[in-house]
């Protein structure tokens, strides 16, 4: 034991030289706790961590329904688009946050911290009597979410806001699982989103007829404590023992005072960053959410102006990170980081291919084929499933070939067939089994470059980046998925009235500005009819435009992954330190022939 906690000190609680590698007391802490560990102890942390998911899973299927029967019953629905836009902003934000929070304390006080934001913010909307409350209630419950989520981290769905079950949770999974068990693990984390996919409507449904929208919001106040106690309980009970054995480092602190003290977690936890990074997401994020919704669009000179000051401010990051920085958020070592550089441009780009081909594909469903409402939303579920089924074929995989670059190439090459083929199936003609098909084969592929590209981006940083490296990439993904759907949305809107225009020339431009807003009025006509038939002409040239510019895009991701280091994963917890789960020296064997092919 003496042996191995020498070999702890590699990584030092004060930075020696301009980059150093950092290992925080959180990172520290959760080496050691792999000491007291036992085989009942470590089964408990996987049930926690298994309860976790599911409530997660099962609050992200049901709640989001309930905002707009919230907003219904204060008569004041104006309120609920800015609701939702600090309410992205704050989940996307606040990933680097938690993981310094995580990093400088430990992972067990994370949770907590981030429990008592989550039953708060749904007290307060259960408890609400206006829809100001109903907003401060998610805020509040949107600081815990982001730290609460990565159920499927790097993996795009209908909801993208990817945070604490997301996040923690997988950097925790980091924590206590070798390379070659990490994307196995990782995903199966999502398997509840296999049943809530289809249940949570139901569920949803339910609550609303028989016990009312504040009810669904109150029940996860008690759920959410309930499922996470066993989780938190085991972390606390491991970091608590591992100081009372004093094999957890104590560490070099030099303040003294209390103002010296605050001013020392200040630094430790890069409050100027964090500030620097929250202001240019916040002011990138904004006019893309806004867009839609804003007087004038894009013609409203404020949705620029933001764009390019959060644009400007991006390399006010890089120089203050690099340079002044002395516990940096995002250090210099992750911009010259090839893992964690090519699986940000992937993420970020594979979103915004997603995210061009989803955002408007309900709405064309409704309208271009005669299914059922349930059909419909079945078919929008589709892809979610099948990206966490092969997630897991995924995982299990590279438990067996011990690589991951060549699952990412042939995931992405999966997803570009699964797109590019949406171009022919798309319209009221198209195959129903070849429309299917474009959602398995872009699930299927998702699901293998999800995971590979999360195990690739962990496995090229030290256990101390770890948690770091996790926000960073996931940040910018999900950055990229705001860039996809507002992409998503100009084209809609600027191509959609003339599309109308063009295959409905019989028809007034005030009805036709009615069949551009609503739905509902698009689907009172019945199909066969003129003015049905024109709308659905209308969808299918815009949605050809859209799947277009995503196939293209899509290409990029497929290209970059052939530049991403092939890591062995072995039993090590990261590919470039000989070192294991507790710290200690582990040297992976020499790969067989196999192995290496």
């Amino acid at each position: 034991m003496a042996s191995s906690i020498e070999d702890n000190k590699s990584l030092s609680l004060t930075p020696t030289r301009e980059d150093a590698v950092v290992a925080y007391e959180g990172v520290k802490t959760v080496e050691a706790t792999h000491k007291v560990y036992g085989k009942y102890s470590k089964w408990f942390l996987f049930i926690g961590l298994g309860l976790a998911a599911y409530i997660y899973s099962l609050d992200g299927s049901t709640t989001y329904t309930y905002l707009s029967y919230a907003a219904s019953a204060f008569e004041d629905h104006t309120l609920i688009s800015t609701i939702q836009v600090a309410q992205s902003i704050i989940i996307a934000v606040g990933k680097p946050v938690i993981a310094k929070v995580a990093d400088v304390t430990s992972r067990g006080l994370a949770y907590t911290v981030v429990l008592i934001f989550y039953v708060v913010g749904y007290i307060v909307i259960a408890s609400s009597k206006n829809i100001q409350t109903v907003g401060g209630g998610i805020i509040l419950y949107a600081i815990g979410y982001t730290y609460v989520d990565t159920v499927k981290l790097f993996i795009p769905s209908a909801d993208h806001h990817h945070s604490g079950l997301q996040l923690l949770t997988q950097i925790i999974i980091a924590d206590i699982t070798t390379l070659k068990w990490r994307g196995l693990v990782s995903s199966l984390i999502s398997m509840p989103f296999i049943i809530n996919a289809f249940i949570g409507a139901n569920v949803s449904a339910s609550v609303i007829k028989h016990a009312g929208w504040r009810w669904g919001y109150g029940m996860f106040a008690i759920l959410i404590p309930v499922s996470l106690l066993p989780l938190i309980t085991t972390l606390l009970w491991a970091e608590n023992k591992a100081k009372k054995l004093g094999i957890t480092p104590k560490p070099n602190r030099t303040a003294k005072g209390l103002f010296e003290q605050i001013m020392d977690g200040a630094n430790r936890l890069d409050i100027p960053g964090l500030v620097l990074i929250g202001t240019c997401v916040a002011l990138i994020l904004l006019p893309l959410t806004l867009s839609s919704s804003a007087e004038g669009g894009w013609n409203n000179p404020s949705m620029i102006a933001m764009i390019v000051i959060g644009c400007v401010l991006v390399p006010f990051i890089g120089i203050y990170e690099f340079n002044f920085a002395k516990y940096p958020v995002i250090p210099r070592r992750f911009a010259v980081n090839r893992s964690i550089v090519i699986a940000s441009i992937i993420g970020a780009l594979d979103f915004i291919s997603f995210y061009l081909s989803f955002t408007y594909l309900y709405s064309y469903i409704l309208i271009v084929k005669p299914w059922s409402l349930v059909n419909t939303t079945y078919f929008t579920q589709t892809q979610t499933v099948a990206l966490t089924v092969f997630g897991i074929v995924a995982g299990l995989s590279m438990r067996f070939m011990r690589r991951t670059k060549w699952l990412l190439v042939v995931g992405l090459g999966i997803r570009i067939l699964g797109v590019g083929l949406m171009i022919h199936s798309r319209g009221a003609h198209g195959s129903d089994a070849e429309l299917v098909w474009t959602q398995l084969l872009q699930g299927i592929g998702g699901g293998f470059a999800a995971v590979a590209s999360q195990v690739s981006a962990q496995a090229a940083v030290p256990h101390a980046d770890v948690a770091m490296c996790t926000a960073v990439v996931l940040l910018i993904t999900e950055i990229g998925g705001a860039i996809g759907s507002g992409i998503a949305g100009a084209i809609w809107s600027n191509l959609m009235p003339d599309k109308l225009a063009q295959h409905l020339p019989f028809v007034s431009e005030e009805d036709r500005a009615a069949l551009f807003g609503s739905i509902t009025t698009v689907l009172a006509y019945d199909r066969g009819t003129p003015i049905r038939e024109g709308v659905i002409a209308a969808y299918s040239d815009v949605m050809k435009v859209m799947i277009i510019v995503a196939t293209v895009i899509a290409v990029v991701p497929f290209a970059l992954s052939f530049l991403m280091p092939n890591w062995y994963l072995g039993d090590k917890q990261n590919a470039v330190e000989d070192a294991g789960l507790a710290g200690e020296r582990v040297v992976d064997p020499v790969p067989t022939d196999h192995e290496r092919q």
